[in-house]
């Protein structure tokens, strides 16, 4: 279906024109309609999708064409990562309509809180914001929140696995009863029907090929030990023609080794994590998406804020936690119509939970043999309980990292 189809505003297309946007991916086809009739809606959709236009269009569509003034929508997420890219996404689909938007997210820089409260008191149109952050303007008392007409909540499941039910539940407090909420979660557990249901009235519910990595990504992994996965990681990137390449990792002490070992070997690499300040991971994002840097390392709580066109390869450094956010971290390469390789390293004690993984993806993932120079690794066997001795090539058991610190 073409965007030509959706009856947007004049506005609204030339907009979507400039950005050459033709055609709808199938969740802006099942969700747009709804939303442009006004309806509560729950929508199941992992990331790369298209869901953020799905949301975004319709809603400025309806206010261009209600001439509304002051504060109309409110997207909530659960990063600041993601509050960026969606402010950046607001500035394409906005360029050619009277609407302002601003981003409001956590940092310790005053020049970053003072702009933030100056968009919050002038009425800015749209607001994308981290709950955290939002209560501490809220709290002043200067955000005036009684024009609002859209709420949304995009990676719900995301905000409430980090603890953000409460902040939630008390902006929703701010907020006029009469608008139309909009809720997208990469996942459906009863936990987000039970916010479904304090939240959106008579919801239409749409599902998006739900827990299913896109079919241009090429999918292997490797079974090693611990003290194996920096050499491989070396190993596999060393000599390879790859302009872009993504590893994910644990725990930040984790993404600072790697780093470290890829700088020592000559790669032009770069480390994001909890640790920097936010100008500094604003600034190794930039250089990343602009090709600057070829391989970024990252702790998984960037996993859902990185829009990145043409990533060759995605290395899971560590089986995620969490079936679902395997989706998601290889879903970084392969994004529309595009082809990529994401990669897992699968320890003894990982075996099960990439076990479970295969399952939720009713695909079984080859498991490729190591480089020579890396040695033998364990036996995959999932259904046997494992220790993982961290064994070196040859040699005796060896320190290994403690399991998922955060």
């Amino acid at each position: 279906m073409k965007f030509t189809e959706f009856g947007f505003s004049p506005e609204v297309l030339e907009g979507l024109d400039a950005m050459r946007f033709e055609e709808a991916t199938p969740v802006q086809v099942e969700t747009i309609p709804r939303i442009m009739e006004g309806k509560d809606m729950i929508g199941c959709a992992q990331t790369g999708t298209g869901k953020t236009a799905a949301y975004l269009l319709p809603v400025l569509d309806r206010q261009i064409r209600a001439g509304h003034e002051g504060l109309n929508t409110l997207v909530l997420v659960p990063t600041r990562e993601l509050a960026m890219q969606i402010d950046q996404q607001m500035e394409g689909f906005g360029y050619f309509l009277p609407i302002t938007s601003t981003a409001v997210y956590g940092g310790n820089d005053a020049g970053l809180w003072n702009n933030q409260k100056k968009a919050l008191i002038t009425g800015a149109h749209v607001i994308i914001a981290t709950p955290g952050r939002l209560i501490q303007h809220l709290s002043m008392g200067y955000v005036k929140m009684d024009t609002l007409k859209h709420l949304i909540l995009d990676e719900a499941d995301r905000m409430l696995d980090m603890g953000f039910y409460e902040d939630i539940m008390q902006i929703v407090s701010y907020l006029p009863k009469e608008r139309q909420t909009l809720m997208f979660s990469a996942t459906m557990p009863e936990k987000i029907r039970k916010l479904a249901r304090e939240l959106l009235t008579n919801p239409e519910e749409v599902n998006i090929a739900m827990s299913k990595p896109a079919e241009g990504i090429l999918q292997g992994a490797y079974v090693v030990y611990e003290t194996q996965k920096i050499p491989l990681v070396n190993s596999l990137i060393k000599g390879k023609d790859l302009k872009s390449i993504l590893i994910f990792s644990s725990t930040k002490q984790k993404v600072k080794d790697i780093h470290i070992s890829l700088r020592k070997n000559g790669f032009n690499a770069r480390a994001i994590h909890s640790d920097l300040g936010q100008s500094e991971r604003t600034e190794v994002m930039r250089q990343f998406k602009n090709r600057n840097i070829q391989i970024l390392v990252a702790t998984d709580i960037v996993a859902r804020g990185i829009d990145v066109e043409g990533i060759d390869l995605v290395i899971n450094f560590d089986v995620p936690n969490d079936a679902e956010d395997y989706v998601h971290r290889v879903g970084r390469t392969a994004r529309a119509s595009s082809s990529g390789i994401a990669l897992t390293f699968i320890t003894e004690k990982d075996q099960q939970d990439f076990q479970d993984i295969e399952k939720l993806i009713e695909n079984e993932i080859i498991k490729m043999k190591l480089p020579e120079e890396i040695g033998e690794g364990p036996q995959y066997n999932p259904g046997k309980k494992h220790r993982d001795k961290g064994r070196k090539k040859g040699g005796k058991p060896k320190h290994h990292y403690k399991k998922k610190q955060k």
